[in-house]
């Protein structure tokens, strides 16, 4: 990033559209999902008031503040790392959200009188992260995989334990998954929901990403057919006719699933036209040992569905005609270096994926392994690319002499390539005006942030999720003075810890001991 400490002072209209979509946009009480489960509504918003007590810094105590819907929000003297390449790292700057949207970036703003003004001095203001590929609906089983092999990963959760979920265990995970993200300063978050039986199942799913009041976008699939066989019951028509008419909303829908990648095949064809006619982009796993990779990519060539709206997660175990089939066509690529390296999909392919330009965005995968964090995926992707640069260098007795990946390659990736490949780079991404207002604060004047000399590599290999302390979506304060302010997050705790109790029940406990030191044995034991 350039221009750091610049003074630039801009202004843009307010003109976006709603992002509430017309099934929820009043939604402050109970949903039928929450009649479900039988959990007092979820919704913190009580009389349009969103109150919260501010932590006192010794050094400078601070009154509450009250963030009325709709109110103004300027934050004043902070560093600003914009994200764009126009605006670059501004020092001791504002930023000026009114309604849904940035209205202006720079130093000494005008704000309107009743603004809330949030203090920026000692942190850094950055735009909110995007993670391109989470399991959500398996979060409740945080942690149980950490020793886990991709063969124990397939063979417990898909082939034994998937068909122990029940709708309601779909709408609490995901509502506990996005108030981990929220709190952790990802704003937007893609659902990589596989296990939507029926449309009651899939509407919990969605019901759990309405209810949080966080950006996400349910990813329908089913895993344990192929899309052709589940794509046409109507269940996928019917939700989206339902729940996501408008584009303009908070939760919106896409497809996703797995290639066959058989030679010369192509019996997802249905589900390919499907997408097409309903307006729907895909996110399909790629590139996955020997299961998914070129067979998959010259398929989706010969039959005219390499899009450029497709995302492709993984990509590890591809040729370079296959990332030069991807680039020509326009489509992106989602890295989980986290996933990558401990489960074996594949390397990461950053650097190959990154040298054909395609654009790419990062993400978490599951969290039965790894944690959300953004901040850890953008330092793994980094780690991974750098680490192998220097094998391969040792190899012919050399040494690296320039970093090929930055830091502020990847902070791109977590931020405006996740946009990028949302089909939102034009409105989420980076700190600029007129894009709407998805906003992380993240403390500089923590001892891991002290003294702040490069924002932007700070952010990257210093920052940790604790220092998030304040977090806009749409405009709406979530999270301020480090405490989760939009959602109610006992009772997305409550819910989580009940599912889990549940699954753990239907496990067993002889399974459940068994998955926390798991046996060698191969996918298909």
């Amino acid at each position: 990033m350039s221009n750091e400490g610049s003074d630039v002072q801009i202004d843009s209209n307010d003109n976006h559209e709603s992002t509430n979509g017309p099934k929820h946009a009043a939604r402050t009480g109970l949903s039928r999902r929450s009649a479900l489960v039988g959990a007092a509504a979820g919704a913190a918003l009580a009389g349009g008031i969103l109150t919260t007590t501010a932590v006192a810094r010794p050094e400078a105590p601070k009154a509450p503040i009250s963030f009325t819907a709709g109110r103004p929000v300027v934050i004043r003297n902070a560093t600003v790392v914009t994200g764009d390449p126009k605006l670059g790292t501004l020092r001791n700057s504002d930023v000026l959200v009114v309604g849904q949207t940035i209205r202006g970036v720079g130093r000494n703003l005008s704000a309107p009188r009743d603004a809330a003004v949030i203090d920026g001095r000692g942190a850094i203001v950055m735009p909110g992260m995007i993670d391109t590929h989470r399991h959500m609906w398996q979060t409740v089983l945080r942690g149980l995989g950490a020793e886990w092999t991709i063969a124990n990963y397939f063979s417990w959760i898909y082939q034994q334990w998937a068909p122990f979920w029940r709708p309601q265990d779909l709408y609490s995970s995901n509502l506990l998954s996005m108030a981990e993200a929220i709190n952790a300063g990802v704003t937007t978050s893609v659902d990589w929901s596989q296990d939507l039986k029926n449309y009651e199942y899939a509407e919990a799913a969605a019901e759990g990403l309405f209810d949080s009041g966080g950006r996400a976008r349910l990813a329908y699939g089913y895993s344990f057919t192929l899309p052709h066989e589940w794509i046409n019951k109507g269940d996928v028509a019917r939700l989206q006719r339902e729940h996501f008419s408008s584009r303009n909303q908070l939760v919106t829908l896409q497809l996703a699933w797995d290639g066959t990648g058989l030679e010369r095949a192509f019996p997802e064809r249905p589900a390919w036209e499907f997408a097409r006619e309903h307006d729907l982009s895909v996110t399909m796993h790629s590139g996955v040992r020997n299961w998914m990779g070129d067979p998959q990519i010259l398929n989706l060539r010969d039959n005219g569905f390499l899009l450029p709206t497709n995302t492709y997660v993984h990509c590890g175990t591809m040729s370079e005609d296959s990332y030069r089939l991807i680039a020509e066509t326009g489509g992106n690529v989602s890295i989980a270096a986290e996933s990558e390296l401990n489960a074996g999909q594949g390397y990461p392919p950053t650097g190959k994926i990154h040298a054909h330009n395609i654009p790419i965005s990062l993400s978490s995968d599951t969290q039965v392994w790894w944690s959300a964090d953004m901040f850890a995926a953008m330092r793994a992707t980094l780690n991974a690319d750098r680490g192998i640069d220097h094998v391969r260098a040792h190899a012919d007795d050399k040494s690296v002499i320039n970093n090929n990946l930055r830091t502020e390659d990847v902070f791109h990736f977590a931020t405006q390539g996740g946009a990028d490949a949302l089909g939102l780079g034009s409105q989420l991404g980076s700190v600029t005006p007129g894009k709407l207002a998805d906003l992380v604060l993240v403390r500089a004047d923590s001892p891991s942030m002290v003294p702040l000399n490069n924002p932007v590599a700070q952010l990257v290999f210093h920052a940790q999720r604790g220092e998030v302390d304040t977090v806009l979506i749409n405009g709406r304060v979530m999270k301020h003075n480090g405490r989760l302010v939009g959602l109610d997050f006992d009772r997305a705790r409550r819910l989580g810890e009940d599912t889990a109790n549940h699954l753990r029940e239907r496990i067993g406990e002889k399974n459940w001991a068994a998955a926390q030191n798991p046996p060698a044995f191969e996918l298909g034991e």
